[in-house]
C-alpha cells in the first residue's frame, strides 16, 4: 500500500505543474538572494558616497546657550547695533553649491576636494562621515536683500572647514586624505568632503612634545569653553621676559653658551597659559600712523642688543623718549628712492604699484626700503629671521609695516607657491648655495612665475659669486641686470623666473631635479625644504598660470583660475557691507590710532579688501585645518600667511593693533587641546588698547566673555540673535 502511493507521488511530480512549482520557488529564492545582497551592499556603499548636499546639515546649538546682553553703559550702542545689524548681516540659510563645482566621479561617487597645507602620506584614506542630519541656523544679524546673497563662499566654506578639520603633526604629518589626494595634491574646487563636526582626531603626545594623530575618532563633548571655570593668571618667566615668542624662543635650558631662540619653530610641550609681562622700562601708547614712519617710543621696543646696533647705524636715532628715522639716512646711499629707481631704470617691467604688487623682504634691516615701496604703492611683507644677532622685525611692526618672524632653515616658509611678485634681499649674508642650494629653491617655490628675485650686496667672494651663478643657472633664472650703482655703492643682481616648463627640458643636467608630480607645492606647515624644482602651473585651473592686473584693478578682478568666482564676489560684499555699516561707525573704534590688523580665519580677504581705502594693512590668516584660499588673497593684491592657532603665531608681543575672528574658535572645538590658550595668545600679540572683533556662536561667546574679563579686558559692546552674536573687547595696561 505504501508503495503504491509512493509511485503515485512520483507520477505527479513528472506532471507540467509540478514543473513549475519548482521553477516558482527557485525565482522566490532568487529574488530573496538579491534582495538580500543590494541591502547590504547599499549599506557598505552608503559609508563611501559623498553628500550632494548641505541643506540639511547646521552647527550643532549647546541646549543651554545663554544669550548675551549688552551691559548698562552700552544700551545706547546696542541700540544702535541693533538698528544696523538687522539691515546688514543677516545671513542666507546654509546652502551648497556642490552641484555647480566641478565634480570628478570616482568609484562612481562624487569626488570634490581641496589643497591642504600639511605634508601627505600616500593610501590614506578618509571615509565621511553621514550619519545624521540636522536643521539649519542663521547667523546674526539681518543683512539687506544684496547681503542675502553672500552665499555658499562664507556659510559652505565655513561648514567645510568645521567639517574637515585634522591634525598637523611636526615632521611627521598625518593626514587623512581621499584616494584622489596623493602627497596633497587634489582636484576640484574649494568645497569639501562633509564630516560630522563631533568627530575628531585623538591625539597623543609624542617625544618631541607635539600632538601625533592615532587615527582613532571620538566624540568632542561639552563647550568649547567651560562657562563654569574660574581664572587666575600669572606673568610668564622666560629668557625673552616682555619680548617672548613661545615656538621661537628656547626656554628648555639656561646653559650660558645655549642660543636662546630655536633655529627650527618648536612649540613648548604645553600650551601657553600665562601673560607675557609689559616693557620692565613701562609701555606707551604707540605712535599713530603715518607719523609712526619717523618715529617711535623706544621704551617700547627696549632691548640691550638693538641699543648697540642703533650705536652702529646712521638710518635709526635714539632722541629722547623717541627712536627717529631721519629721511636723509638710510642703509643705501642716496637714499631707498633712490636705489628702487635704480632697479627700475635696470628692468623697466618692473613697474613699482603696478606690475609689482607683493614683495617679500628677506631679513628685516632698514625699513626705509619698506616705506618707499609702501609710498608707490607696494605692500612688502618682512621675514624677520630670528638669530642670535638683533632682529629688527620687531621694530617695523612698531612703526607699522608687515612683518612675521620665522627661521629660516630646513622648513618651508608657511606661504603657497608662486604668489610673490618679487622677492628682495639686502646686503645678504645667506649662503643661497649650500646644502644643495634648498634655500632657493625655497625662493623659487614661492616666487611668481616670471617674477623677480632682487639680491643686494656690497662684498661678494669669487667662489660665492661662482657657486651662486651655477645654480641659479640651474634652476633656469635669466640674469637680467649685473652692476654696481654708482651712488649707493651696492651691487644689484636681479634674476627672473622661467615663465614655462619648456626651458627645464633643454637643460644638459638634470640637477636639482623635478620634483616628482605628487609633491604638493604649497604644502607649508612643518613641511621640510625641497631640493628638487617644482614644475610651473600650465593648467588653466591651477594658480600661477596668469599674471594679475595691475594694481589696483586686481583687488576686485577675480582670478581665472578661480571655479567659483561667485563665492569670492559674495564674500567681498559681505564684508564691505558690514565693515561700511557696522564696524567703522558703529563699535566706538578711533580708526585713526588702528594700523596693523590682523584676520585670525580669513578666507578670500574680503574683511581685508573692505578695508583697502583705511590707513591699515591686514594679516590675512588661513588656518591650516580650512580650505586653502590663500593663493587667491596673494592674487588680488593682499599679503596673508598659514597658520595653527592651536600653536602661538610667530610676531612679537603686543604687535598689532586690533584682531578679527570670525567663527574662529567654533572650528577648533574639536583641535585644540586647551582652546582657552587662544585667548592667552590673542592678549600676547594684541597692544595695549588694542581692539578684538569676534563673532561666533552664543555659547561660545558667553563664556569668552568671562574669559576677557578676568584678563581685565574692558567689554565695550556685545550683541546676540538667533544664536549667534558678535563681542567688541578692549585690551587695558592691567597685568597679574
Amino acid at each position: 500500500m505504501a508503495i503504491a502511493r509512493l509511485a503515485r507521488l512520483g507520477r505527479h511530480a513528472k506532471r507540467p505543474h509540478g514543473l513549475c512549482v519548482k521553477m516558482t520557488a527557485v525565482a522566490i529564492l532568487g529574488l530573496c538572494f538579491i534582495f538580500a545582497w543590494s541591502t547590504f551592499s547599499s549599506s557598505a556603499n552608503s559609508v563611501t558616497t559623498q553628500r550632494e548636499s548641505f541643506d540639511d546639515i547646521a552647527e550643532p546649538v549647546s541646549a543651554d546657550t545663554k544669550v548675551i546682553s549688552s551691559k548698562p553703559q552700552y544700551t545706547e550702542r546696542k541700540r544702535q547695533w541693533h538698528e544696523i545689524g538687522k539691515e546688514e548681516d543677516k545671513k542666507a540659510k546654509l546652502e551648497s553649491d556642490l552641484d555647480k563645482a566641478k565634480e570628478k566621479k570616482i568609484n562612481g561617487s562624487a569626488s570634490v576636494t581641496v589643497i591642504k597645507h600639511g605634508s601627505r602620506k600616500k593610501n590614506e584614506k578618509t571615509v565621511p562621515n553621514v550619519k545624521k542630519q540636522k536643521h539649519t541656523v542663521k547667523s546674526v544679524n539681518e543683512e539687506t536683500n544684496e547681503e542675502n546673497e553672500k552665499s555658499e563662499s562664507d556659510d559652505s566654506l565655513k561648514e567645510d572647514e568645521e567639517e574637515q578639520e585634522q591634525e598637523v603633526v611636526d615632521g611627521k604629518e598625518e593626514e587623512s586624505v581621499s584616494e584622489s589626494e596623493v602627497n596633497g595634491e587634489t582636484e576640484g574646487d574649494v568645497d569639501l568632503v562633509q564630516q560630522e563636526n563631533e568627530q575628531s582626531v585623538v591625539t597623543v603626545e609624542g617625544e618631541s612634545g607635539r600632538s601625533r594623530s592615532t587615527g582613532k575618532k571620538r566624540k568632542v563633548k561639552g563647550p568649547v569653553f567651560d562657562p563654569k571655570a574660574h581664572y587666575s593668571w600669572k606673568l610668564c618667566s622666560t629668557r625673552s621676559k616682555h619680548n617672548y615668542i613661545p615656538c621661537i624662543d628656547n626656554e628648555s635650558g639656561f646653559g650660558k653658551f645655549q642660543s636662546y631662540r630655536h633655529t627650527e619653530r618648536s612649540c613648548p610641550r604645553s600650551p601657553l597659559m600665562c601673560l607675557v609681562p609689559l616693557p620692565h622700562a613701562g609701555y606707551g601708547s604707540p605712535v599713530s600712523w603715518p607719523d609712526s614712519k619717523l618715529k617711535l617710543l623706544y621704551k617700547n621696543v627696549a632691548h640691550p642688543k638693538l641699543a648697540a646696533y642703533i650705536k652702529k647705524h646712521n638710518w635709526l636715532v635714539e632722541s629722547g623718549e623717541y627712536l627717529t628715522f631721519p629721511q636723509n639716512q638710510s642703509e643705501f646711499k642716496g637714499g631707498a628712492l633712490h636705489y628702487l629707481e635704480s632697479i627700475e631704470e635696470m628692468v623697466p617691467d618692473i613697474e613699482w604699484g603696478k606690475n609689482i604688487r607683493v614683495v617679500l623682504e628677506i631679513g628685516s634691516a632698514d625699513s626705509s626700503f619698506v616705506a618707499s615701496l609702501l609710498a608707490k604703492e607696494v605692500l612688502t611683507l618682512t621675514v624677520g629671521l630670528k638669530d642670535d644677532l638683533v632682529d629688527l622685525a620687531q621694530v617695523a611692526l612698531e612703526r607699522g609695516f608687515p612683518a612675521v618672524v620665522s627661521p629660516l632653515g630646513n622648513r618651508r616658509l608657511p606661504f603657497p607657491s608662486g604668489v610673490f611678485d618679487a622677492i628682495h634681499c639686502d646686503g645678504c649674508s645667506i649662503t643661497w648655495h649650500a646644502h644643495g642650494g634648498k634655500l632657493l629653491l625655497e625662493m623659487n617655490r614661492i616666487l611668481r612665475p616670471s617674477g623677480y628675485f632682487i639680491l643686494s650686496t656690497k662684498h661678494d667672494s669669487i667662489e660665492e659669486e661662482e657657486a651662486l651663478t651655477t645654480l641659479t643657472a640651474s634652476i633656469c633664472w635669466n640674469i637680467l641686470a649685473h652692476k654696481t650703482d654708482e651712488i649707493s655703492e651696492m651691487g644689484v643682481k636681479i634674476y627672473q623666473k622661467p615663465e614655462s616648463n619648456d626651458i627645464y627640458e633643454l637643460r644638459r643636467k638634470k640637477n636639482p631635479p623635478l620634483c616628482k608630480e605628487n609633491e604638493n607645492p604649497d604644502a607649508a606647515w612643518y613641511v621640510p625644504m625641497k631640493t628638487c624644482l617644482h614644475t610651473i602651473p600650465s593648467s588653466i585651473e591651477q594658480h600661477g598660470t596668469e599674471w594679475p592686473e595691475e594694481w589696483p584693478k586686481r583687488l576686485e578682478t577675480y582670478p581665472d583660475w578661480l571655479n567659483d568666482k561667485e563665492k569670492l564676489s559674495s564674500d567681498t560684499r559681505h564684508w564691505k557691507a558690514i565693515v561700511d555699516r557696522s564696524y567703522l561707525t558703529g563699535l566706538g573704534i578711533d580708526w585713526s590710532k588702528i594700523r596693523n590688523v590682523m584676520d585670525m580665519k580669513s578666507i578670500y580677504g574680503g574683511f581685508a579688501a573692505a578695508l583697502a581705502q583705511q590707513k591699515i594693512w591686514v594679516m590675512n590668516v588661513v588656518p591650516v585645518h580650512a580650505p586653502d584660499t590663500l593663493p587667491v588673497i596673494y592674487d588680488r593684491g593682499l599679503v596673508g600667511i598659514y597658520h595653527d592657532w592651536c600653536e602661538s603665531f610667530g610676531t612679537y608681543p603686543r604687535s598689532y593693533d586690533l584682531l578679527h575672528a570670525d567663527h574662529l574658535f567654533s572650528r577648533l572645538k574639536s583641535r585644540c587641546r586647551q582652546p582657552v590658550s587662544i585667548v592667552v595668545e590673542m592678549d600676547r600679540i594684541l597692544r595695549p588698547g588694542g581692539w578684538a572683533i569676534v563673532r561666533d556662536k552664543v555659547e561660545i561667546l558667553d563664556p569668552l566673555e568671562g574669559i576677557l574679563r578676568s584678563l581685565h579686558w574692558e567689554i565695550r559692546m556685545t550683541y546676540a540673535e538667533d544664536k549667534e552674536g558678535i563681542l567688541c573687547a578692549q585690551k587695558t595696561m592691567w597685568r597679574p
